[in-house]
């Protein structure tokens, strides 16, 4: 009879495991946002470029990659591998930092909070469009209202500041980086999972990092800081190259394997919430209703959305 229950147990400690890693992982992605601001300061008190945090993070992450490779004597991706790994490199080494980096010079993390809460439903509509998979209608019915909400938000956020200021063109343009940064991210992700089957999702993050290195190196070199910069945003640096940019992967993938893709992904829902949170004693940002509000409007569609999210009956 003990023999019989020992495997139970040992099953019921991997799904315990797998969500105390799934929520690790989500709380070194919900860090990010702060973190990022941190690191590139604001308009009026800029820190390091968005540039240079771009590819120094990349950079910092494709070392610590070359390790693990090196370590687990991985295989080099072959050719029909390295296209896919090209996508997830432009759209997550690349393309999100640098939108996201120079959006959050104008706006705040509790901000970016709302708009990057599409995340998961851009990147659920992307799978479909490239991978050819069918979405039922409800999905897209949910996708085209989350992207309702964050445009009224951004509009509104827009009309507040013009009306303090008189100026919200800036404002206007970080919305549209911070667009740009979840479809970048939703490319990369998709991109990465197209071989995480073969390569394992540990190595395509660790690839993604190496192949960026022969631009993330000189890049950082090149935009490296002339003028003093606060040592927290070092600090940040280094946090946004090791936790968000590979570490938080590992813990992510390993959550995801051991506890179950569909339950452990729930967590993501919590992402915003952490990032708006976090922000209060690391950026001194205050709690508002507004933000909240549609926060968690934005979180209630992509719940809806990735349950809908399963293709037709025709294309399984």
């Amino acid at each position: 009879m003990t023999a019989d229950t020992t495997p139970a147990h040992a099953r019921m400690s991997d799904a315990t495991l797998g969500l105390w890693l799934g929520l690790v992982g989500v709380v070194v992605f919900a860090l990010t946002l702060p973190m990022t601001r941190l690191a590139t300061g604001t308009v009026d008190a800029p820190q390091l470029s968005p540039w240079f945090v771009t590819w120094a993070r990349a950079a910092l992450a494709g070392g610590l990659s070359a390790l693990f490779l090196l370590a687990t004597r991985s295989r080099l991706p072959t050719p029909a591998e390295r296209g896919p790994l090209l996508l997830s490199l432009a759209g997550n080494a690349i393309g999100y930092p640098l939108l996201l980096g120079w959006a959050l010079r104008h706006v705040s993390s509790g901000h970016a909070a709302v708009i990057t809460a599409l995340l998961p439903l851009a990147t659920a509509a992307v799978a479909a469009w490239l991978l050819h998979q069918r979405a039922r209608i409800g999905f897209w019915l949910f996708a085209a209202l989350g992207s309702v909400l964050v445009g009224v938000y951004s509009l509104l956020r827009a009309w507040q500041t013009g009306a303090t200021t008189g100026h919200s063109t800036g404002l206007v343009w970080a919305d549209a980086l911070l667009v740009g940064a979840v479809i970048a991210a939703s490319l990369g992700y998709v991109g990465g999972a197209k071989v995480t089957p073969t390569l394992g999702a540990e190595r395509v993050i660790s690839w993604v990092c190496v192949l960026a290195l022969p631009l993330t190196v000189p890049g950082a070199l090149i935009t490296w800081p002339e003028q003093p910069v606060a040592l927290t945003s070092w600090w940040a640096l280094v946090y946004v190259g090791v936790f968000s940019m590979w570490a938080g992967f590992f813990a992510w993938f390993r959550g995801l394997a051991l506890g179950g893709a569909l339950r452990v992904s729930q967590l993501q829902l919590l992402q915003p919430f952490i990032s708006i949170a976090a922000a209060v004693p690391l950026l001194g940002e205050s709690l508002d209703a507004m933000t909240l509000g549609f926060a968690l409007a934005v979180v209630a569609t992509v719940f809806m959305g990735r349950r809908m999210a399963a293709p037709t009956s025709q294309n399984r």
